[in-house]
Protein backbone atom coordinates (compact mmCIF):
# COMPACT_ATOMS: atom_id res chain seq x y z
CA UNK A 1 0.00 0.00 0.00
CA UNK A 2 1.49 3.35 -1.13
CA UNK A 3 1.75 6.08 1.78
CA UNK A 4 0.16 9.12 -0.05
CA UNK A 5 -0.60 13.20 0.36
CA UNK A 6 -3.49 14.65 -1.34
CA UNK A 7 -3.17 17.87 -2.23
CA UNK A 8 -6.38 19.43 -1.57
CA UNK A 9 -7.91 22.32 -3.09
CA UNK A 10 -11.27 22.61 -2.34
CA UNK A 11 -12.58 22.47 -5.84
CA UNK A 12 -14.23 19.80 -7.88
CA UNK A 13 -11.00 18.34 -9.64
CA UNK A 14 -9.66 17.60 -6.17
CA UNK A 15 -12.92 16.44 -4.88
CA UNK A 16 -13.47 13.78 -8.20
CA UNK A 17 -9.75 12.55 -7.84
CA UNK A 18 -10.27 12.21 -4.62
CA UNK A 19 -13.31 10.19 -5.08
CA UNK A 20 -11.61 7.89 -7.17
CA UNK A 21 -8.32 7.51 -4.94
CA UNK A 22 -10.74 6.49 -1.68
CA UNK A 23 -11.66 3.50 -4.19
CA UNK A 24 -8.52 2.38 -4.75
CA UNK A 25 -7.19 0.30 -1.63
CA UNK A 26 -3.63 0.41 -2.94
CA UNK A 27 -3.52 4.21 -1.80
CA UNK A 28 -3.40 5.19 2.06
CA UNK A 29 -3.92 9.21 2.46
CA UNK A 30 -2.61 10.32 5.56
CA UNK A 31 -3.56 13.87 4.82
CA UNK A 32 -5.23 16.61 2.72
CA UNK A 33 -2.90 19.07 2.02
CA UNK A 34 -3.62 22.77 1.18
CA UNK A 35 -1.65 25.84 0.90
CA UNK A 36 -3.11 28.81 2.65
CA UNK A 37 -3.12 32.45 2.36
CA UNK A 38 -1.90 33.32 5.50
CA UNK A 39 -1.97 37.22 5.08
CA UNK A 40 -6.61 36.43 4.74
CA UNK A 41 -6.45 32.79 6.22
CA UNK A 42 -7.94 32.04 2.75
CA UNK A 43 -6.86 29.20 0.60
CA UNK A 44 -4.68 30.52 -1.78
CA UNK A 45 -5.74 30.74 -5.76
CA UNK A 46 -9.31 30.28 -4.46
CA UNK A 47 -10.11 32.20 -1.83
CA UNK A 48 -12.24 30.46 0.53
CA UNK A 49 -12.45 30.70 4.01
CA UNK A 50 -10.27 28.51 6.43
CA UNK A 51 -13.68 27.71 8.38
CA UNK A 52 -15.19 26.20 4.99
CA UNK A 53 -12.25 23.79 4.37
CA UNK A 54 -11.92 22.63 7.75
CA UNK A 55 -15.98 21.55 7.34
CA UNK A 56 -15.17 20.03 4.55
CA UNK A 57 -12.28 18.18 5.84
CA UNK A 58 -13.88 16.89 8.62
CA UNK A 59 -16.87 15.54 6.77
CA UNK A 60 -14.22 13.43 4.31
CA UNK A 61 -13.08 12.14 7.43
CA UNK A 62 -9.00 12.85 6.22
CA UNK A 63 -6.64 14.72 8.75
CA UNK A 64 -6.28 18.08 7.09
CA UNK A 65 -2.65 19.70 7.10
CA UNK A 66 -2.27 23.48 6.38
CA UNK A 67 0.67 25.02 4.56
CA UNK A 68 1.07 28.81 5.82
CA UNK A 69 2.55 30.94 2.73
CA UNK A 70 2.16 35.29 2.25
CA UNK A 71 -0.01 36.12 -0.55
CA UNK A 72 2.37 36.30 -3.05
CA UNK A 73 5.63 34.47 -2.47
CA UNK A 74 8.13 34.81 -4.74
CA UNK A 75 9.48 31.29 -6.25
CA UNK A 76 12.55 30.92 -3.90
CA UNK A 77 9.77 31.33 -0.89
CA UNK A 78 7.92 29.09 -2.28
CA UNK A 79 9.81 26.06 -3.36
CA UNK A 80 11.87 26.87 -0.08
CA UNK A 81 8.28 26.43 2.30
CA UNK A 82 7.06 23.18 -0.11
CA UNK A 83 10.65 21.44 0.25
CA UNK A 84 10.61 21.74 3.94
CA UNK A 85 6.75 20.50 4.16
CA UNK A 86 7.72 17.41 1.69
CA UNK A 87 10.51 16.66 3.37
CA UNK A 88 8.34 15.98 7.13
CA UNK A 89 5.97 14.09 4.83
CA UNK A 90 9.40 11.70 3.33
CA UNK A 91 10.41 11.49 6.79
CA UNK A 92 7.21 10.00 8.01
CA UNK A 93 7.19 7.20 5.09
CA UNK A 94 4.92 9.07 2.94
CA UNK A 95 6.39 8.35 -0.75
CA UNK A 96 3.36 9.84 -3.28
CA UNK A 97 1.60 13.04 -3.29
CA UNK A 98 -1.60 13.28 -5.14
CA UNK A 99 -2.70 16.08 -7.87
CA UNK A 100 -5.68 16.33 -9.67
CA UNK A 101 -4.20 17.99 -12.31
CA UNK A 102 -5.29 16.87 -16.11
CA UNK A 103 -3.67 18.58 -18.95
CA UNK A 104 -0.84 21.57 -17.76
CA UNK A 105 2.48 19.48 -18.86
CA UNK A 106 4.59 22.05 -17.56
CA UNK A 107 3.04 22.64 -14.28
CA UNK A 108 2.98 18.60 -14.13
CA UNK A 109 6.50 18.65 -14.85
CA UNK A 110 7.77 21.35 -12.27
CA UNK A 111 5.73 19.14 -9.66
CA UNK A 112 7.43 16.16 -10.34
CA UNK A 113 10.85 17.59 -10.66
CA UNK A 114 10.52 19.07 -6.77
CA UNK A 115 8.90 15.78 -5.68
CA UNK A 116 11.99 13.76 -6.61
CA UNK A 117 14.45 16.32 -5.22
CA UNK A 118 13.21 14.62 -1.67
CA UNK A 119 12.79 11.33 -3.58
CA UNK A 120 8.47 10.99 -3.61
CA UNK A 121 6.34 10.59 -6.60
CA UNK A 122 3.63 12.28 -7.45
CA UNK A 123 0.18 10.26 -8.90
CA UNK A 124 -2.19 12.06 -11.23
CA UNK A 125 -5.65 10.10 -11.33
CA UNK A 126 -7.43 12.62 -14.41
CA UNK A 127 -4.48 12.89 -16.13
CA UNK A 128 -5.47 13.59 -19.93
CA UNK A 129 -8.84 12.76 -19.50
CA UNK A 130 -10.95 14.57 -21.44
CA UNK A 131 -12.82 17.69 -19.57
CA UNK A 132 -16.27 17.47 -20.76
CA UNK A 133 -16.79 13.79 -19.74
CA UNK A 134 -14.42 14.91 -16.09
CA UNK A 135 -17.46 17.09 -15.62
CA UNK A 136 -20.36 15.51 -16.41
CA UNK A 137 -18.80 12.33 -14.35
CA UNK A 138 -18.85 14.89 -11.42
CA UNK A 139 -22.22 15.63 -11.62
CA UNK A 140 -23.73 12.73 -12.39
CA UNK A 141 -21.98 11.49 -9.14
CA UNK A 142 -23.74 13.91 -7.33
CA UNK A 143 -21.18 16.62 -6.71
CA UNK A 144 -22.40 20.09 -6.17
CA UNK A 145 -19.86 22.91 -6.00
CA UNK A 146 -19.96 26.72 -6.59
CA UNK A 147 -17.48 28.89 -8.52
CA UNK A 148 -15.64 30.85 -5.74
CA UNK A 149 -13.36 33.31 -8.15
CA UNK A 150 -12.82 33.79 -12.10
CA UNK A 151 -10.90 35.82 -14.37
CA UNK A 152 -11.88 39.35 -15.23
CA UNK A 153 -13.95 38.79 -18.44
CA UNK A 154 -16.30 36.18 -16.67
CA UNK A 155 -17.82 37.54 -14.07
CA UNK A 156 -20.59 36.93 -14.52
CA UNK A 157 -20.56 33.05 -13.33
CA UNK A 158 -18.87 33.73 -9.84
CA UNK A 159 -21.27 32.96 -7.03
CA UNK A 160 -22.73 30.21 -9.26
CA UNK A 161 -23.40 26.75 -8.99
CA UNK A 162 -21.60 24.41 -11.63
CA UNK A 163 -24.88 23.38 -13.87
CA UNK A 164 -25.25 21.12 -17.01
CA UNK A 165 -26.82 24.52 -18.24
CA UNK A 166 -24.01 26.70 -17.07
CA UNK A 167 -21.93 24.65 -18.89
CA UNK A 168 -23.38 25.20 -21.98
CA UNK A 169 -23.43 29.02 -21.53
CA UNK A 170 -19.68 28.98 -21.35
CA UNK A 171 -17.35 30.47 -24.48
CA UNK A 172 -15.82 28.43 -26.70
CA UNK A 173 -12.17 29.23 -25.45
CA UNK A 174 -12.91 28.11 -21.64
CA UNK A 175 -12.03 25.20 -20.59
CA UNK A 176 -15.24 23.11 -18.95
CA UNK A 177 -13.26 22.32 -15.88
CA UNK A 178 -11.01 25.66 -15.63
CA UNK A 179 -7.88 24.12 -15.90
CA UNK A 180 -6.44 26.76 -17.91
CA UNK A 181 -7.26 28.67 -14.82
CA UNK A 182 -10.29 30.18 -15.75
CA UNK A 183 -12.43 29.60 -12.46
CA UNK A 184 -11.69 28.14 -9.36
CA UNK A 185 -14.78 26.33 -7.68
CA UNK A 186 -15.55 25.16 -3.49
CA UNK A 187 -17.16 21.55 -3.63
CA UNK A 188 -19.60 21.50 -0.76
CA UNK A 189 -21.97 17.97 -0.87
CA UNK A 190 -21.14 14.70 -2.96
CA UNK A 191 -20.14 10.98 -2.61
CA UNK A 192 -17.14 11.51 -0.68
CA UNK A 193 -18.42 13.95 2.31
CA UNK A 194 -20.67 12.39 5.21
CA UNK A 195 -22.80 15.93 4.78
CA UNK A 196 -23.62 18.80 3.03
CA UNK A 197 -21.48 21.39 4.01
CA UNK A 198 -23.80 25.19 3.92
CA UNK A 199 -22.79 28.53 2.59
CA UNK A 200 -24.25 31.71 1.79
CA UNK A 201 -22.64 34.15 -1.01
CA UNK A 202 -21.73 37.10 0.87
CA UNK A 203 -19.61 39.92 -1.13
CA UNK A 204 -18.27 39.82 -4.55
CA UNK A 205 -14.74 41.60 -4.88
CA UNK A 206 -12.29 42.25 -7.87
CA UNK A 207 -8.07 42.10 -7.34
CA UNK A 208 -5.66 43.08 -9.30
CA UNK A 209 -2.35 41.07 -8.79
CA UNK A 210 1.09 42.06 -10.16
CA UNK A 211 3.14 39.96 -12.48
CA UNK A 212 5.75 37.88 -10.94
CA UNK A 213 8.87 38.35 -12.66
CA UNK A 214 10.63 35.55 -13.90
CA UNK A 215 12.97 33.09 -12.25
CA UNK A 216 14.49 30.03 -13.17
CA UNK A 217 11.65 28.22 -15.02
CA UNK A 218 9.15 30.40 -16.77
CA UNK A 219 6.43 27.72 -16.73
CA UNK A 220 5.79 27.66 -13.24
CA UNK A 221 4.69 31.45 -13.47
CA UNK A 222 2.19 30.93 -16.07
CA UNK A 223 -1.02 30.10 -14.87
CA UNK A 224 -0.28 33.05 -12.39
CA UNK A 225 0.21 35.47 -15.34
CA UNK A 226 -3.22 34.60 -15.99
CA UNK A 227 -4.73 34.99 -12.68
CA UNK A 228 -3.76 38.75 -13.17
CA UNK A 229 -7.52 39.52 -12.42
CA UNK A 230 -9.68 37.94 -10.35
CA UNK A 231 -13.38 38.17 -9.43
CA UNK A 232 -13.75 36.42 -6.01
CA UNK A 233 -17.46 35.57 -4.27
CA UNK A 234 -16.73 35.48 -0.71
CA UNK A 235 -18.63 32.19 0.99
CA UNK A 236 -19.62 32.46 4.40
CA UNK A 237 -20.71 29.42 6.67
CA UNK A 238 -23.89 29.10 6.87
Amino acid sequence: MLKCVFNWSSGKDSSLALYHCLQNPGLDIKYLVTTINDDVDRISMHGVRVELLIQQAENIGLPLYQIRLPEMPDMETYDNTMRKHLEYFKEEGITHSIFGDIFLEDLKKYRDERLAEVGMTGIYPLWKRDTKELINEFLDLGFGTVIACTQEHLERIVGKEITPELIKSLPWDVDVCGENGEFHTFVFKGPIFKNEIKYKLGEKVFKAYKTPESTGDDSVHDEAKRLAGFWYCDLIPA
